[in-house]
């Protein structure tokens, strides 16, 4: 070879895998997935996915198409060499998409993903399922992928290589037509994919919705004709009577590249002013980005059959994100852009109505307890942000939402708890807080038990949210067991509370005098308290004040600054009874001073809130413990 030769020899170029991708590759190459049969559908998918971006693409772009509109995938079985390769004639891909595409993860909730990872395979595969494989579970069967790539429009094609094992390469290539081939060797361990029965049934079974034929070949037999191997019909378009549960399925895996089975699914057609076709599944798994910022919506949009996006936030609102499927209107033209779809009014209609149709299906589902629990265990969190963001459907919403409250682990609903209610409450009392544990261990729930009252127990962010919308349900306001008063007076109390005495007033007048003097603006007042019964003290916010919880979580995000709580202490403890007691003695003032401070310190952890000065809490309880040890 010359020299000149040599330099005109394209360059190869070597890349390291992202780590989280070579985290993930560790995994397929030493997988024992015990269901390696999917590699296929999921590269099919990859495929059809590429057909349908640039069906839609070449609305507006016909010349990208160069003559060749009829999309096709075929699979191409060569004993001889030991490859399955997976081709398809859709968009193809460039030198920046391999990169991008092939050698990083740029989907949201990775990290989620790979934080649960414990390093031992036989676990780790088993999470496969819940991530979603995709391309990189061609390694799954495979020691050796290779992706023979050309772009449409462009001119030059790609070769990407990679045996899984860390590091891939990256040189021009030669490619007669646009699209892409993934060429599979297939490892000595699994050569029962490299019989053509077995390949057909797979197709089969995975692969029949595929809008586009997939042809099954065999090297070395041209004298066969290509065999179409799947039925290749929108499934959405077809009567349900014609569809089995199976088919349903495997349309949710491909739609949704999900590894779950659906929990529910809806399939319907809307007749009228405006016509469209919704095949929609709801999850029984929780997807790990299932809250992350970045997610996209999980929905597509078809127009007449014709793939528009899957990125549309405006078909669905945010508070069903977690549905996957399709939705296809008669009635939005096929060159509609993403820009165009804002705001657009069809769009808004069928957003409307398949909304309705959604909440209406959970509300026939509300009506069997143990499943509907499935359900709100796993996206109720989701489903109470509508209530804060949809007016229009917050009743329905609302019905929906299901409460575990102070007496039991069960879910209730809003009406199950009016209806449970005793003769003289008044309200439909709430606690909100970090988290269930917390919550039952909250001392401002004292009174409430006590006293027979069963109070709500909501333990997600959003909960703190709605209820700034929400101030009463059939007639009865909503109340926080943390802010303002207790109203507790007209409840009687259990017959084991009753016979508890309460400090001498005048002494309790003393003390609170002063624990105000010794806190000075830490606090915003001090008073006796109802709602507790076994805990000294407690923080609640005042009257007009947010809420505690609330505070907590704005303050997290520099949302809120500190707010000054309320003091309350329970005039029947035997601590503030003997604190009462040495109020009322002269010079008080200064023996009250630390246990003051000591007992705000003890609201505050009750509360879940870091101590302002841990080290003045330290060397006051050291003090007092020395002071008790010592008599």
């Amino acid at each position: 070879m010359s020299t000149s030769d040599t330099a005109n020899t394209p360059k190869t170029e070597h890349h390291e895998f992202q780590a989280e991708v070579s985290r993930l590759l560790h995994m397929m190459v030493h997988s024992v997935y015990s269901e390696k049969e999917v590699f296929l559908r999921e590269l099919i998918s990859n495929a059809s996915d590429a057909c349908d971006r640039l069906r839609h693409t070449a609305l507006t772009q016909p010349d990208l198409l160069g003559g060749d509109s009829e999309f096709r995938i075929t699979v191409t079985l060569d004993n001889k060499a030991r490859t399955v390769t997976i081709s398809d004639n859709g968009s193809g891909m460039n030198h920046d998409d391999l990169v991008e595409n092939l050698g990083t993860i740029a989907r949201s909730g990775t990290a989620a993903f790979l934080e649960q990872l414990s390093g031992d395979s036989r676990k780790d595969t088993s999470l496969i399922g819940q991530f979603g494989v995709g391309f990189y579970s061609a390694f799954m069967v495979a020691d050796k992928v290779s992706v023979l790539t050309r772009r449409a429009g462009e001119d030059t094609a790609w070769l990407w290589e990679s045996d899984g094992l860390g590091a891939y390469t990256i040189a021009p290539s030669e490619k007669a037509a646009r699209g892409t081939d993934v060429i599979l060797h297939i490892r000595e361990e699994d050569n029962e994919y490299l019989e053509a029965v077995r390949l057909r049934h797979i197709i089969k079974t995975y692969s029949d919705h595929i809008a586009f034929p997939i042809a099954l070949h065999e090297a070395g037999q041209e004298e066969k004709e290509d065999e179409r191997v799947n039925q290749g019909s929108a499934l959405w378009a077809r009567p349900k009577s014609e569809i089995t549960d199976e088919q349903y399925k495997e349309f949710y895996h491909h739609v949704g590249r999900a590894f779950d089975d659906p929990w529910h699914r809806l399939h319907f057609k809307a007749e009228g002013v405006i016509e469209y076709t919704g095949l929609l599944f709801i999850p029984s798994a929780q997807p790990f980005d299932l809250f992350d910022p970045m997610r996209k919506p999980s929905v597509k949009l078809y127009v007449r059959r014709v793939f528009i996006t899957d990125d549309c936030e405006d078909v669905l609102p945010g508070y069903l994100r977690f549905l996957k499927g399709v939705i296809d209107s008669e009635d939005l033209p096929l060159n509609i852009s993403r820009e165009m779809l804002q705001n657009n009014p069809v769009v808004a209609k069928i957003r409307q109505g398949v909304t309705k149709r959604v909440l209406s299906e959970l509300e026939k589902e509300a009506k069997g307890a143990d499943r509907y629990r499935e359900f709100w265990t796993t996206f109720g969190a989701v489903l109470k942000e509508g209530i804060y963001e949809d007016a229009g459907n917050r009743e329905m919403l609302l019905k929906l939402a299901r409460f575990r409250t102070s007496k039991d682990d069960s879910l209730v609903s809003l009406d199950d708890y009016v209806a449970r209610m005793g003769k003289d409450q008044k309200a439909i009392y709430y606690l909100a807080a970090d988290d269930l544990a917390a919550a039952r261990r909250s001392p401002q729930l004292e009174g409430f038990t006590a006293r027979g009252i069963e109070v709500l127990l909501l333990t997600d962010p959003v909960d703190n949210f709605w209820l700034q919308a929400v101030t009463e349900h059939a007639g009865k306001p909503l109340k926080s067991v943390t802010r303002g008063a207790a109203d507790l007076d007209d409840v009687e109390e259990a017959e084991k509370d009753k016979d508890k005495d309460d400090a001498p007033k005048g002494d309790m007048d003393a003390l609170i005098a002063g624990i105000k003097l010794a806190l000075g603006d830490a606090v915003k007042d001090v008073r006796l308290s109802r709602r507790l019964t076994d805990s000294p003290v407690c923080l609640v916010a005042d009257d007009g004040d947010m809420d505690i919880n609330l505070q907590k979580i704005l303050k997290a995000h520099n949302r809120a600054g500190d707010i000054p709580r309320v003091l309350e202490i329970n005039p029947r403890h035997k601590l503030v009874r003997s604190l009462a007691a040495l109020a009322a003695k002269d010079g008080a003032a200064d023996a009250l001073e630390d246990p003051a401070h000591l007992l705000l310190d003890q609201a505050r952890i009750f509360e879940g809130e870091p101590l302002p000065d841990p080290k003045a809490f330290i060397a006051r309880m050291t003090a007092a413990m020395e002071k008790s040890l010592g008599e």
